[in-house]
């Protein structure tokens, strides 16, 4: 396995060849990424093997706040926006879109139901909350940035007598469209253009085609879900301390 990797590595050749054939300055970034993914993958992989062996409730449900933590300073990070500002609104909601899929995922296809048990706490929660990330850095910065750029016509509706809600609802939905589009892109060719991870891994630990479609339609359906909970949730719950008594956005809400 470990040599196998080395030629896998070697097809990093390949892109970069290609970055600087067209002159494109990612060279530094490719080789930074890569060596970051190795790196924390291979201490996450040593990490998990004493999480696994212990599997210990509290320390399970720590390692996944933990989890959280990261991604919500990622989505803020990705989108420009303050962190002060919005960390506690942005961590609750991705709490709640991972905590229910990942709840019912569990109960549902496990056969023992152990709800916090390492095996499936940690790696099907990991899969929902990525998505989740995902999403939410689409979603919060379509809306967010969508209303900075717009702000005349968004203050146009405020002074016509619109709500703060009826004139943030038409950019609502649009971020949520923006946000929710690439999974049901994804749910909508399944099977057809690629075998996704979830039923490869299934396969390749031994189990028949149908066993590893059953999980692969539970985990994209709890994917759908809490990315659809998170990022609604997310823009919900921020909205209120998001503008001034005049119906501007604050100043301070972003970074750059």
């Amino acid at each position: 396995m470990n040599t196998g990797l080395i030629w896998v590595y070697l097809l990093l050749l390949l892109p970069i060849a290609a970055v600087l054939w067209l002159k494109i300055p990612l060279t530094q970034k490719i080789i930074v990424s890569t060596a970051r993914m190795s790196v924390q993958l291979l201490l996450v992989g040593f990490y998990l093997q004493y999480v696994f062996a212990w599997n210990n409730p509290l320390i399970n449900l720590a390692w996944l706040l933990v989890m959280a933590g990261v991604a919500n300073v990622s989505i803020l990070h990705a989108c420009r926006l303050c962190l002060r500002c919005f960390w506690k609104e942005l961590g609750l909601s991705l709490l709640v879109g991972t905590a229910i899929p990942l709840v019912v995922f569990i109960l549902s296809l496990q056969q023992d139901g152990a709800l916090l048990d390492a095996r499936s706490l940690i790696p099907v929660g990991g899969m929902i909350l990525g998505n989740c990330m995902r999403a939410n850095i689409i979603g919060i910065k379509s809306f967010y940035h969508g209303l900075r750029t717009d702000q005349k016509r968004f203050t146009l509706e405020l002074s016509r007598g619109a709500s703060l809600w009826e004139a943030c609802r038409l950019y609502l939905r649009s971020s949520c469209e923006n946000a929710l589009s690439p999974t049901l892109a994804t749910m909508a060719t399944l099977g057809l253009v690629s075998l996704p991870g979830m039923m490869t891994g299934v396969l390749l630990g031994g189990a028949d085609p149908l066993t590893a479609i059953g999980y692969q339609i539970a985990i994209m359906l709890s994917i759908f879900s809490g990315t659809t909970l998170t990022v609604i949730l997310a823009i919900l719950l921020t909205i209120r301390s998001s503008f001034t008594p005049a119906g501007t956005l604050r100043a301070d809400l972003f970074r750059g």
